[in-house]
């Protein structure tokens, strides 16, 4: 194999492809990006076994041929080399060893037989279509801080997606909860994604595919079955094993007898929960709410550290109520709302709370509340 790569273009692609890969391995070539040279590109892979990325990037082949080398050290080399660099990749008859030159740098890696690469074979992807990376996006930022990280809760820790009725129309809907608070959004159902399989996309693959679309634009090609799920773009390709296990049925949990409605500025009220909670105590972080008729009282008592309590403008149809959150999942709330004012419907001190977006009603937030 031999080819001339502009070190860029090459950058962009490691970026993407390593950061799915381990750095610890048992299996040493899990460690590796496979590389193949052919018709004027250079196709990288790597996988963890749960998740593959594949990037197609353009190069000068002179010679075609494949191979794989370390993932993280590659991506280390070609991060410092100068701007601008014309990498030469080749490797000779040796095919332990891969050699990168760039001006006056020469790297001599160790390679492994890319027949050893391990291949995340798709198998029949059942139902496929398309969808503008930004509502992708949309759909990923709105919900992902709601998914849970205790491994013992396994079918927690990715957002949950399925197609629905709603109103007459259909939808697709994603959903993450860690049993505290719940984020739900909803976006028109693209043709061809009527009667997908409910799908629980992990963690490590939402973090992943946020990654490649951040700067993308157009559309992404989606294919789904009931055990993995690829996207496409853009000549990147991301397939990904699903969580096996039922997502719990969590519209139980969204109360529908919630009468009391508040209404508070957004930022004021995130600036406010910010400020009180400095002294709250790292673990619980509560923060009691008192809500009055025409404003809330914010309060924080930790015996450690001291108290804090701060005044917000707000309305509220009700009578006096006392409630306490977890400051940080309010602030996680309040951050994903885009309109001016956040409106909270609530029953009762115990009972959970709906949290939602003036400017964007196809958006929806659960928070239990903390004894306070």
């Amino acid at each position: 194999m031999r080819v001339i790569i502009e070190r860029a273009q090459l950058l962009k692609s490691l970026n993407h492809v390593q950061s799915v890969v381990e750095r610890r391995n048992t299996i040493p070539i899990l460690s590796n990006v496979m590389l193949n040279a052919r018709d004027g590109k250079i196709r990288l892979t790597a996988t963890d076994l749960d998740i593959e990325i594949v990037e197609e990037v353009p190069a000068d082949v002179m010679v075609e041929g494949s191979t794989t080398i370390p993932a993280h050290l590659v991506h280390d080399i070609v991060r410092k080399l100068p701007d601008g660099s014309q990498l030469e990749i080749e490797q000779g008859p040796d095919e332990g060893r891969l050699s990168i030159a760039a001006g006056r740098s020469r790297f001599a890696l160790q390679a492994l037989p890319p027949d050893d690469f391990p291949d995340l074979t798709t198998g029949d992807l059942t139902h496929e279509f398309s969808i503008s990376a930004a509502l992708i996006k949309r759909m990923i930022e709105k919900t992902r801080f709601a998914i849970s990280t205790e491994e013992t809760r396994y079918y927690l820790n990715g957002i949950y997606l399925h197609q629905l009725e709603k109103n007459g129309e259909q939808v697709l809907r994603a959903v993450a909860t860690d049993g505290h608070r719940l984020a739900q959004v909803e976006v028109p159902c693209p043709a061809g994604a009527e009667g997908i399989p409910g799908v629980i996309v992990p963690r490590k693959t939402v973090l992943e595919l946020i990654k490649l679309i951040e700067d993308e634009e157009g559309s992404i090609e989606v294919g789904l079955s009931s055990s993995k799920v690829q996207f496409s773009l853009n000549g990147m390709v991301l397939t990904s094993k699903l969580i096996d296990g039922s997502f719990p049925d969590y519209e139980r949990v969204i109360p529908t007898g919630n009468d009391k409605l508040l209404e508070v500025d957004r930022r004021l009220f995130a600036q406010a929960v910010d400020r009180v909670s400095t002294v709250s105590a790292e673990k619980g972080r509560a923060i009691k709410i008192n809500v009055n008729p025409d404003r809330i009282v914010l309060t924080v008592n930790n015996p450690d550290s001291g108290n804090a309590e701060e005044e917000v403008a707000a309305t509220c149809d009700s009578d006096p109520l006392d409630v306490g959150f977890n400051a940080q999942y309010l602030l996680d709330i309040a951050s994903q709302l885009d309109g001016d004012m956040a409106q909270f419907l609530m029953f009762d001190s115990g009972s959970p709370t709906i949290i939602r977006d003036t400017a964007d009603d196809s958006v929806l937030y659960v928070l239990m509340p903390m004894r306070v």
